[in-house]
């Protein structure tokens, strides 16, 4: 005699969910292969499928977040996989949640660095999706503060157990290898704060791919088992900053390289993180980096509506230099769309804004390297956008000549930006002597968005291809291999 299959328990929880959303079974059948393209997932759930669900079968690999959100969007609050009765998936695709906790914030972005560091080529290939902004901005502006953040320490009245041979002794030597539960100090932050200034100015010189994966491996490695070790409450704030500043710097990196889905998912989880350490500034921060990144995708809309909840959540008291950089992203953003009049008052905003900042003023270190050579190159990129050329090349070369060596990525981009002005004001021979420097210096990088800044331009030369300046660059630039 055979053995009967289990019996299958009905989800009620899906179902009273399903009741709640409105949906029919094709309805969010529908929803979840749309969600899915949105992933870079071809998915091809149907009515049968759903009434699969609801009698007990659990779906596979990434489709419980997927169905997750699905119901997220619909009804307007945070739901898990676990909410609807269905299995979690895996940390990766479940990197667009806005946490609840900072534990499970911690569990989420740990997940994130593990597999990052174990198979980062699967993780490139994930897709950047414009909608998965909507939900971690959303709850980073209305959600309230995180209570508590210490782990491992005792009450509030109450005295740590210590044992009774170690209460008159020296105290033990650290271990080299730190594991979970050690008590985190002061010199482990500054740590942190000092390898994310090593990997910043990597960074910088020579392209996110340089360390990208030096830097996911140090966070799976000693940031996580200090994010699960034993802290109080202000050295837990600090811990999560320095985590938070970290995981943005990852997520930069993975930009840089074109890995634009997991970019996205590191930035959310830099957000929340950014919230449990309390520091709200930090936070319009991380939003104004996914703004860059969703102008570059070309999203310009989204890119708008990040830098305004940047500037709702961080209000007017902030340092003049931060107002004048989220005004600055904004007005990329206006660009992208071709919105002159609105451009053109952001960036009127942001250098007024500046123009008002001080030496003797406290300004966070993030913001520090927004300055006039930034803001310059900000308005030449608007300014190329918008087809204004002879202001774009104004701006352009004003930032080359501010800005310091040590910004060797940013310049490159400022050159090709410079590059396509003069071509567009018809400078063939200039603009092509600009392009192969800038073709040059990308070679010497590990950057595909300084790759993609000289492809663009190349795009742009195809009209003059027969012009003897076009093809002593292509023999220059053939020649760099």
């Amino acid at each position: 005699m055979t053995d009967r299959p289990p019996q299958r328990t009905p989800n009620r929880q899906l179902a009273a969910l399903i009741a709640e959303a409105g949906f029919s079974n094709a309805g969010l059948a529908r929803r979840v292969d749309q969600l899915g393209l949105e992933h870079g997932l071809d998915l091809r759930y149907d009515k049968t499928s759903v009434t699969r669900w609801l009698r007990g079968q659990q779906p596979r690999g990434t489709t419980p977040a997927l169905i997750a959100e699905v119901f997220t969007r619909r009804l307007g609050r945070r739901l898990s996989a676990q909410d609807l009765g269905l299995d979690a998936c895996a940390p990766v695709y479940a990197g667009l949640e806005f946490a609840a906790t900072p534990e499970e914030a911690v569990d989420i972005v740990s997940g994130l660095w593990r597999k990052d560091s174990g198979s980062h080529a699967e993780l490139r290939k994930i897709a950047f999706t414009p909608a998965g902004l909507v939900v971690p901005s959303r709850d980073w502006l209305i959600g309230r503060a995180d209570e508590r953040v210490g782990r491992g320490e005792p009450g509030p009245g109450t005295e740590a157990r210590v044992p009774a041979q170690g209460r008159a002794s020296v105290p033990r030597q650290r271990s080299t290898d730190r594991g979970p539960g050690q008590r985190v100090t002061g010199g482990d932050i500054a740590a942190l704060r000092s390898v994310a200034e090593l990997f910043r100015t990597l960074d910088h010189a020579y392209g996110g791919g340089h360390a990208r994966q030096a830097l996911v491996r140090y966070l799976e490695h000693e940031a996580e088992p200090m994010l699960r070790g034993v802290y109080g409450e202000t050295v837990g704030r600090r811990l999560f900053a320095a985590a938070a500043d970290l995981t943005r710097l990852a997520g930069w990196t993975s930009y840089d390289i074109a890995a634009h889905g997991l970019a996205q998912r590191y930035f959310v989880q830099a957000l929340r993180l950014s919230q449990a350490a309390g520091d709200r500034a930090y936070g319009s921060y991380v939003l104004i980096t996914m703004s860059r990144q969703a102008v570059y995708l070309g999203h310009g809309r989204e890119a708008v509506q990040l830098a305004r909840v940047a500037q709702q959540g961080v209000g007017s008291s902030a340092p003049p230099v931060v107002q004048a950089m989220l005004h600055s992203v904004e007005a990329r953003g206006h660009a992208v769309l071709g919105e002159v009049r609105a451009c053109t008052s952001s960036l009127v905003r942001a250098e007024r804004a500046l123009d008002t900042a001080r030496p003797g003023d406290d300004v966070p270190y993030w913001a520090r390297f927004f300055d006039e050579a930034q803001l310059a190159d900000d308005f030449g990129h608007c300014h190329r956008d918008l087809q204004q050329y002879r202001a774009a090349v104004q701006h352009a070369e004003r930032s080359l000549q501010l800005r310091a060596p040590a910004f060797a990525r940013s310049r490159l981009f400022c050159r090709v930006v410079l590059a396509t002005a003069r071509l567009g004001l018809g400078e063939l021979d200039q603009a092509c002597a600009l392009g192969a420097e800038a073709a040059q210096q990308a070679s010497e990088m590990r950057s595909a968005r300084a790759t993609e800044y000289v492809r663009d331009f190349e795009r742009r030369l195809e009209p003059y291809r027969d012009a003897t300046a076009v093809r002593n660059y292509r023999d220059r630039v053939g020649a760099i291999g």
